[in-house]
């Protein structure tokens, strides 16, 4: 091979692993990815609802189908919020974020969690005036039957939703899902509470049963967000998924003696894992680098998302303790 040859090989082969790190260069996109995509779908779907919903509570009058319908609006600043974080978090590698943007989802998860949380007070503050001074509804009937064409569509939404937050592993967008889900439970309480209204004539019933559906949101928006803290917080990948990382590291590691130290962390879509692997002390750059590359595809195969960084060891660093090479 010639000096220019081995220059450009040298050239090509390092782009190569930069673009695998996920280290390339920022380019334009001209196309919204499907995150992107389903996330201001969402927000199409809240602005339908929310329109019906308050359609509902004009028809009837009624404080829980105001509730409902208050926070469907939340639903629809949350879709936004999660639209503009796919976006960022869809952002490739550069200088100043050379791991990505993956976290941003986390932020916008913990925004729909507040959110949530706001709704439920919201509608707990209604909910206690409604008590204090019921009133009467106005064609309750028609009302109820807008207000469950309104939570069929945001049930079979949340459906479809969290399937596609968990395909492309999307925490904004299965926070968004959540949400939605929230806002059927709110719903489907308040659709009960208009039932026993006119089935028992007790005006209290209706703000009382939106009360109760509010405690449920509340428990709902603090998931959310306990669960996107977990996301910023570098939370691990689960055991099952760290034992599987273990296990393909044991079978494709032929020619390496051991691998300990092995760490996982989540960030939006990405999985990154690290490891030390250790090789006999005579083995050439070259060998031990093609034991990684080996390592590298396969792992990055099996794991959506992973990224893969691999510490080199002579075999004087064994601990006897790692995962054993097969």
């Amino acid at each position: 091979m010639t000096i220019a040859r081995a220059k450009t090989f040298a050239v090509a082969f390092r782009g190569a692993r930069i673009v695998r790190a996920g280290l390339s260069p920022p380019r334009p996109r001209s196309r919204m990815t499907g995150t992107e995509k389903a996330a201001l779908a969402s927000a199409a779907v809240g602005v339908l609802v929310t329109a019906l919903k308050f359609s509902a509570y004009w028809l009837t009058g009624s404080l829980a189908l105001y509730s409902d319908a208050l926070e469907s609006i939340i639903n629809v600043v949350a879709a936004a919020c999660a639209f503009l974080a796919v976006r960022v978090a869809a952002q490739p590698a550069d200088e100043d974020h050379p791991y990505g943007h993956h976290k941003a989802e986390y932020f916008s998860a913990v925004i729909e969690g507040a959110l949530v949380i706001v709704a439920a007070l919201l509608i707990l503050r209604e909910a206690y005036f409604g008590i204090l001074d019921p009133k009467p509804l106005d064609a309750p009937a028609l009302g109820l039957a807008v207000n469950a064409v309104a939570t069929v569509i945001n049930a079979v939404w949340a459906m479809l939703l969290f399937r596609r937050g968990r395909r492309l592993r999307s925490p904004a967008l299965i926070a968004d899902a959540r949400h939605i889900l929230a806002d059927v439970v709110t719903s489907g309480g308040v659709l009960i509470g208009l039932g026993l209204v006119l089935a028992t004539g007790t005006l209290a019933l209706d703000p009382i049963v939106a009360g109760l559906v509010a405690l449920n949101i509340l428990w709902s928006g603090w998931t959310m967000v306990r669960d996107s803290i977990n996301g910023l917080m570098d939370q691990a990948a689960s055991p099952e998924m760290v034992t599987r990382i273990r296990g393909l590291i044991s079978a494709h590691s032929e020619g390496a003696l051991e691998a300990h130290d092995v760490r996982t962390r989540h960030a939006g879509s990405a999985t990154f894992i690290d490891f030390h692997l250790v090789v006999p002390g005579e083995m050439t750059v070259f060998q031990s680098h093609a034991i990684c590359d080996r390592l590298e595809e396969v792992i990055e195969a099996e794991i959506e998302g992973a990224v893969v960084v691999i510490h080199v060891e002579p075999n004087d660093q064994a601990k006897g303790r790692g995962v054993p090479v097969i």
